[in-house]
């Protein structure tokens, strides 16, 4: 195989049900071996010795793979750019540092519905403070990312090819134009 195609696909269950990203090669690898059919087709093909495959973009398991309940997104810088698009909880501009709402030295936690992405000054403006002592608001309250999109991508931007099987946040889409 042709290891210049470094893409990923969505892996889907037999039954249509979002299951994970791979990479091209092993999503490849799945189909060859007749464990997966390719459903949608990225851009180009993969070739060996032996086989001319598109690149596979969307694939889905013959078999169903039971998986556990997966409810918890993991924190983490760029996943909380991600959900917050970038943008500065208090004044809206280009995030650039991540922010306590309730300071961590005043009990507040390092969790989803505790921290927003925020600018530099507004930041540092907000010292060790919270919002409502500046007399400051959020745009919106902070909350752990939801959905089967957050569950199977996390902070990754989304093919727009995948839409149909996602539930797709348009902010996610926008990453990947």
């Amino acid at each position: 195989m042709d290891g210049a195609h470094l893409g990923v696909a969505l892996v889907l269950n037999a039954t249509y049900e979002p299951l994970c990203v791979v990479s091209v090669r092993r999503a490849a690898i799945l189909v060859l071996t007749a464990k997966a059919s390719c459903v949608t087709d990225g851009e180009g093909v993969l070739h060996s010795a032996r086989h001319r495959i598109p690149v596979p973009c969307v694939v889905r398991l013959h078999r169903y793979v039971r998986v556990p309940y997966r409810g918890h997104v993991g924190l983490s810088r760029r996943a909380l750019f991600a959900r917050d698009g970038g943008r500065c909880a208090y004044c809206r501009g280009p995030a650039e540092t991540v922010d306590h709402v309730l300071p961590r030295s005043r009990g507040g936690g390092h969790t989803w519905d505790n921290v927003v992405a925020a600018c530099a000054r507004c930041n540092h403006t907000k010292s060790d403070r919270t919002p409502a002592e500046l007399g400051w608001r959020l745009h919106t309250a902070p909350a752990s990312p939801r959905g089967t999109a957050w569950r199977v991508l996390g902070h990754r931007a989304a093919d727009p090819r995948w839409a149909g099987w996602l539930d797709l946040d348009p902010a996610m889409l926008d990453q990947a134009a």
